[in-house]
This record gives C-alpha cells, structure tokens and sequence, in this order.
C-alpha cells in the first residue's frame, strides 16, 4: 500500500491532514474544522473520503464534518467522553482501541488537558501521530477544561511513544512557540536549532509540521519539565520549582507561557 498524508493550511494557522491509499483511491480525513478545503484536496487527488476522525470538539476541529459526511458517506470517529458535543458520531473511542483504515490500525491515547475528552490517534505504520491541539512543536495545548496534571500526564503518554514518530499538531504555532522556549531555556542548542529551523520554512511560507518526536523530546520545554536540565534553567528565569514535581511545574510553565502570549516577556 502507498500512503501520503498532506497537509491542508485553513483558517488563519489551522491544519487538516489527510491521509490517503493512492492504490485503493481511498482517503481519510483528521480535524477537517473547513470542508471546502478537503472537498477540494479530494477531488484533486482524485480520491474518496472514506473515514472522519475528530480529536477534540473544538469547532475549528469539527466544523467540515456534517458537510464532508453528507459528500462522501464517511462515519466520523472521535472522543467518546465528547459524544454529546461532536453530532452525528458515528463512532466514540477511548484508550485502548483501535481504529482502521485501510491497512492502517490507529491507537486511541487519551490526552486529556485541552478539554475534558480529548484524543490522539498514533498511526505506527506509518509512524504518524495526529496529536489535535495536545502536543504542539515547541509548545503544548492551553487548558481549557482540564488540570495540569491531567495535561502533563497526557505529554507523558505521547512522549513515551519511539523517537521517529511524525508529529501532525492542529496548528501552526512552531515560531511563536520558539519565542517563549527560547525565553526559559536559551541555552539548550537542539531547541536553537529547530527555531531556526522554523524560522527558514515559514521564511518560504513551509509548514514546520511534521515534527520528530525525538527531536521535539530534546527541544520542547513542556516534555522535560521533569528533568535536571531545564529545572536548572527554570530557576534561573525565577521559577520556584524546587522540590515541586513535575506535574506543578508544568502548571507554572503553562501559565507563564499564557501570560507571554498576552503580555510578552518572561512571567514566573
């Protein structure tokens, strides 16, 4: 089987990823929030849409799905903890189960954080993980509906997937994320260099995605809030981080970083 998975821009810093079989003239479709823009992929690839699959309920998440299912007949598949606010689900899934795809089995994670249900999908054979608005490169998810604990929890379980895993997030955010990594860990040179990485691919409007996990385990401060190094650095940028666990320092990580966005500079 021959696998591709594009990356389709929409809405100001969105992606939608679409997985397609060219020997089966089939595709499947993850996070479609604009249906245009995937109608449109489809027929250009001159493939069918064969499968829906939804992360979280965010509406710049689901918002193509009616509109793709009533085109094309494909059941959607997302959190079962968010079946109430995702219509028309053909299917709810959790940790532990499978979905199929051609000859691709994905693994359901439970990365709660975000909100109350969210999910990820880990493609193994094709090393993808559609990781939704969880994992970002160089950054995480803001918390919307659940604790630091429960996001950092959820990093846990996608950083202990293999170093060559293909990280597909839900948005653009690469560069912006690089201005506050580099901020509280401006010594690490693996993150040095993928912001400047970043930098040259949106300089020739590129996508930054997808990312290696390996690489993002070495560069994002938000997977090594646990580890000697960057607590060394956190307390040099004023953090209060010793003795905390990790899961603490997440939160004051995260807040910081909320308060960067809106406020810039470095905010312990």
């Amino acid at each position: 089987m021959s696998f591709t998975v594009d990356i389709l821009p929409a809405f100001t810093d969105n992606y939608i990823y679409l997985v397609s079989d060219s020997d089966l003239g089939l595709a499947m479709v993850v996070d479609p929030g604009d249906a245009d823009v995937v109608l449109r992929a489809l027929d250009k690839k001159d493939v069918h849409l064969s499968l829906i699959l939804n992360t979280h309920h965010h509406k710049d998440h689901i918002g193509g799905n009616a509109k793709l299912a009533r085109a094309s007949g494909a059941p959607i598949i997302g959190p079962a903890k968010e079946r109430s606010r995702i219509e028309n689900m053909a299917r709810g899934v959790e940790k532990g189960d499978i979905v199929t795809f051609s000859t691709l089995k994905g693994q359901v994670i439970e990365t709660h954080g975000h909100t109350s249900g969210h999910i990820a999908f880990y493609f193994p054979q094709i090393k993808a993980l559609f990781c939704g608005d969880t994992l970002f490169s160089l950054g995480c998810g803001r918390l919307f509906e659940g604790t630091a604990a429960q996001l950092w929890a959820s990093l846990l379980a996608l950083r202990n997937l293999p170093d060559d895993t293909l990280v597909y997030c839900g948005h653009e955010y690469t560069e912006a994320n690089a201005k506050f990594a580099l901020a509280v860990d401006r010594n690490n040179t693996a993150l040095q260099s993928r912001a400047e990485e970043a930098t040259a691919l949106r300089r020739k409007s590129k996508p930054t995605l997808p990312a290696r996990l390996g690489e993002e385990k070495l560069a994002n401060p938000f997977l090594r809030v646990d580890q000697s190094a960057l607590q060394q650095a956190l307390t040099k940028s004023g953090f209060a981080v010793h003795d905390a666990d990790p899961a603490a320092i997440f939160g004051m990580l995260r807040a910081a970083k909320d308060r960067f966005n809106t406020e810039g500079g470095v905010q312990p």
